[in-house]
This record gives structure tokens, C-alpha cells and sequence, in this order.
């Protein structure tokens, strides 16, 4: 299951890692307005535990944490994971070729969160991943969550995910923003989680260079679009209204990620690392 392909997409999972950590880094020590250090990111590795269906002394894996606490990022983290075993019996069925397989997976993705100090500079969210049973296919996506929606910062951020799917002829720019304003919205709101984005999920045109050529470039659109984002804003000053509208529309990331998200879910059902998979929650969120 273990091929050159995958060998190969969880390399530039962690080099976008190494990427993003730079950049947020950078950002970190150019803001020298506030009296507090610059944030580094700090790395914690994990190891995949023993299953049930595979109690043997199999490697399966498992990945690297890379959390920041700052005066730019009040937390952000930066995950990379490479897993392999045997899907639980129950939950072989909400996995394409889960079945076919015997339940037998491979995993690596990367995943970005960003909740920033100031209010006024938008969180955000950015995940690829290969996924492979008896076939192999990618999915992902990123999405931005300002609390003070600003239409220049919607336009850009848009704008350059258009650009990253309009290279690519295995992508569909409208139909992957249309799926991520359905999968980031919260029923019980009846709200979107934020301005959205773009989500795929499946993506196995046939053509797996094609395919990957186009998850790279999701990852690279993100990095420049988003740092460029928060540049913007970082040096706009905030009130303590703004900070208490910031950490109400925390809350509502909080129950989407627990309550809708399809990552948590496979991670937790998968055996992965706890503080890995809940590290998209944000440090401080209040319930009014």
C-alpha cells in the first residue's frame, strides 16, 4: 500500500510544514509593536498506538505537532501525519474502498489552523491529504473565518484559490467553492462558519500527477494569500468590543469542529493523536 506516490506526498506535506512555520515565524518577528516575544513554533512527534484489528507490532505511524503561541498568533498550529492500519468494522463503510479493502488504509496529510490575537485579522484553515484502501485518492481545502467580514480579504483570498484550481484541468474552481459553502455551515445556526473557501474531497482523476500537481498548489495558494491577509490587518489597533465579537465567533468554530467536522471524526476513529486532532480549537472562546 506504502508506494512511491505516497512516499512522495507525505515529502511535500512536511515541506509545506517547513514552509508555513517560516513564514508564520517571520511574521512573529517583524510585528515588534507588541511588548511580548515572538512565538516559535514548538514540535511534538506521536506515535500511532496499537488496534484491535491489528494487535500486532505493526508500524502505524503517526506524526508531528507544530504549535505557536504568540503575539501575532494567539495559537496556530501547523500538523503533519503519515498512518496506516485497519479501520474499525463500523466505520470501513464511510471510506471509499473501506471495504474492498478488508479495512486496510494508508493517511498523510497536512493541517493548518490560525486563530490570531487581533480581531481584525481572520482566522483560517487549510488541509490536504492522500488517502489510500484500495485506491488511493486526494481531498482537502482552505477556508478563511474573519470575525469582521471585509470584502478586499474575501476577493484576494478567492481569488487566489480560483488561480490555483483554474491551472489545473482536474480541478473545478465553482463546484469546490459551492462544496465548501455547504460543508462550513452550521445547521443548527443556520449560519456559515465563515466566508468560505474552497473543499474537494475524492479526487482520483486518473491522471495521480495531475492530481497532486493541483494539492500542491492549493498549499502554496494558502501560504501567500494568507500571510499576505494578516500583514494587512496586523498593525490596525483593536478594542476590547472587537476582542469579545472575536471570541464569540470562536464559539462557533469550536461547534463546528466537534459537532460536523469529517477530520475529527476520522482522526479520533482512527487512532490518531487527541491534542493533534483538537488543536484546531482555539485558546480562548466565550459562550454569551
Amino acid at each position: 500500500m506504502i508506494d512511491e506516490q505516497c512516499e512522495k506526498a507525505a515529502a511535500w506535506f512536511a515541506e509545506l510544514r517547513d514552509q508555513l512555520c517560516r513564514d508564520f515565524e517571520r511574521l512573529e518577528e517583524t510585528f515588534t509593536e507588541s511588548p511580548d516575544p515572538a512565538g516559535h513554533f514548538i514540535r511534538t512527534s506521536w506515535r500511532r498506538q496499537g488496534e484491535p484489528e491489528n494487535p500486532g507490532n505493526e508500524d502505524l505511524g503517526g506524526g508531528e505537532m507544530a504549535l505557536m503561541h504568540g503575539r501575532v498568533f494567539e495559537k496556530i498550529g501547523v500538523n503533519v501525519s503519515v498512518v496506516n492500519g485497519t479501520l474499525n468494522p463500523e466505520f470501513r463503510r464511510a471510506i471509499p474502498g473501506g471495504d474492498a479493502a478488508q479495512g486496510r488504509f494508508w493517511a498523510a496529510g497536512i493541517s493548518v489552523v490560525a486563530h490570531p490575537r487581533s480581531p481584525l485579522v481572520p482566522a483560517a484553515h487549510m488541509n490536504t491529504r492522500m488517502i489510500s484502501t484500495d485506491h488511493g485518492w486526494f481531498g482537502g481545502g482552505a477556508d478563511l473565518t474573519p470575525t469582521f467580514p471585509d470584502k478586499t480579504d474575501a476577493e484576494d483570498f478567492h481569488a487566489a484559490l480560483k488561480a490555483a484550481c483554474d491551472t489545473h484541468a482536474v480541478a473545478d474552481y465553482d463546484r469546490y467553492k459551492a462544496w465548501c459553502d455547504r460543508y462550513f455551515y452550521l445547521p443548527h445556526r443556520q449560519e456559515a462558519r465563515g466566508v468560505g473557501g474552497i473543499f474537494f474531497d475524492e479526487l482520483a482523476s486518473g491522471d495521480w500527477s495531475a492530481d497532486f500537481a493541483f494539492v500542491r498548489d492549493v498549499g502554496l495558494a494558502f501560504r501567500d494569500a494568507y500571510g499576505r491577509l494578516v500583514a494587512r490587518h496586523l498593525h490596525t489597533p483593536w478594542n476590547d468590543e472587537q476582542r469579545r465579537a472575536q471570541l464569540i465567533k470562536r464559539g462557533r468554530y469550536v461547534e463546528f469542529n466537534l459537532l460536523y467536522d469529517r477530520g475529527t471524526t476520522f482522526g479520533l476513529k482512527t487512532g490518531g493523536n487527541v491534542e493533534a486532532i483538537l488543536m484546531s480549537l482555539p485558546p480562548a472562546v466565550i459562550w454569551p
